[in-house]
């Protein structure tokens, strides 16, 4: 790293780590007291049991189906609420046999628990069953931990021990599963001050600092499976008059590198690339200004992002899984750290339309 860009960047970082303009991270963190589910980040035990074949059969957009949450609590007493399911993703409900789920609570029936404070949760669960579904899981939740070092508009999410007893009619069957809670996107804006905006805005009219952030990171975990024009795994929230995107679903990318994972073309332009751990940048041309900010924030995170990576090693059950995640991380790096690469791969394949 040359001398000059080593100065940028204890310059910037001296100043604030990232920022939306106007509004740096403390300022945003200081009106946040976290709820008690999202404020410990030891994995929840959870248990859910429902019949998969009823789940995506008779629940949709507006139809919930009943069922009982139970959760160990503090105390390590098993606990439980009542709750309503639901499968989502257009793709997960059809080829995954575990279709992910959208939790709902009563606030009446969820207060003063560990889920106060909650009205909807989404469940990430493996898609198939196979050996390396749990594996897939925990690299997926690395990528929603890696983007919360990036951007303080982001979705909380917990770590599961998930036991989900499958429901088949006169028998049952026991899975003993990792999957995520993320927290709903009303209680991302809410915390942050901001309201969710649920109609499409052109990407060169969202933020521009808070756009790069988020096309990097895309970039970062290898991900094509988004679009902020068409808020494909991206949702929006307004905050002091800015538009900022806010990433989630990742499973396709190439980071998390699954058995399922196609390359995505959801914006229909010509990506160059055959297998999901290609890297691809999909961000907008703006101010190279902007650009080089970002590449200094990501730099000086360095060091935050490895440590993530490395508290989660544990968790693994194939250690080579978090080996090449970690090494395909340390890819990225070495490619924004060195200005011909960085120029080559990110700045001269920036979009125009």
């Amino acid at each position: 790293m040359n001398k000059l860009l080593l100065i940028g960047i204890l310059s910037i970082y001296s100043f604030s780590t990232y920022s939306i303009e106007g509004q740096d991270v403390d300022s945003i963190k200081s009106n946040y007291i976290a709820t008690q589910l999202f404020s410990d980040q030891k994995p929840l035990q959870i248990q859910l049991k429902f019949s998969l074949k009823d789940l995506k059969k008779n629940t949709n957009d507006s139809t919930y189906m009943e069922s009982m949450l139970y959760y160990k609590n503090e105390a390590t007493y098993w606990d439980s609420l009542k709750v309503k399911l639901k499968a989502r993703g257009n793709f997960r409900r059809t080829n995954c046999y575990y279709a992910p789920l959208t939790l709902k609570l009563k606030k009446s029936v969820s207060k003063n628990t560990y889920f106060d404070g909650h009205n909807k949760l989404k469940v990430v669960l493996p898609c198939l069953i196979e050996s390396d579904n749990d594996d897939f899981v925990l690299k997926e939740y690395m990528a929603y931990k890696l983007y919360e070092v990036i951007s303080p508009v982001h979705f909380k999410t917990r770590l599961l021990d998930l036991e989900y007893i499958e429901d088949k009619g006169k028998r049952s069957k026991s899975n003993i599963l990792k999957a995520i809670f993320i927290e709903d996107i009303d209680d991302v804006a809410e915390r942050l001050g901001g309201n969710e905006l649920k109609r499409r805005i052109h990407p060169l009219e969202q933020d521009d600092l808070a756009s790069i952030r988020n096309a990097f990171f895309q970039y970062l975990i290898g991900n094509t499976d988004f679009s902020t024009r068409y808020l494909h795994n991206g949702k929006l929230v307004v905050i002091d008059k800015r538009i900022i995107p806010v990433p989630y679903d990742f499973d396709m990318s190439g980071l998390v590198n699954a058995s399922y994972a196609v390359v995505s073309n959801v914006q229909n332009i010509t990506l160059n690339i055959s297998d999901v751990t290609e890297r691809v940048y999909k961000g907008y041309k703006r101010d190279e200004v902007l650009f080089e900010k970002v590449r200094k924030e990501f730099i000086v995170n360095k060091p935050r992002m490895i440590t993530i990576i490395d508290n989660l090693e544990y968790h693994f059950e194939d250690r080579n899984h978090w080996v090449r995640a970690k090494r395909y991380i340390s890819d990225f790096f070495e490619i924004i750290e060195n200005e011909k690469s960085f120029k080559k791969h990110i700045l001269d394949r920036a979009r125009t339309e």
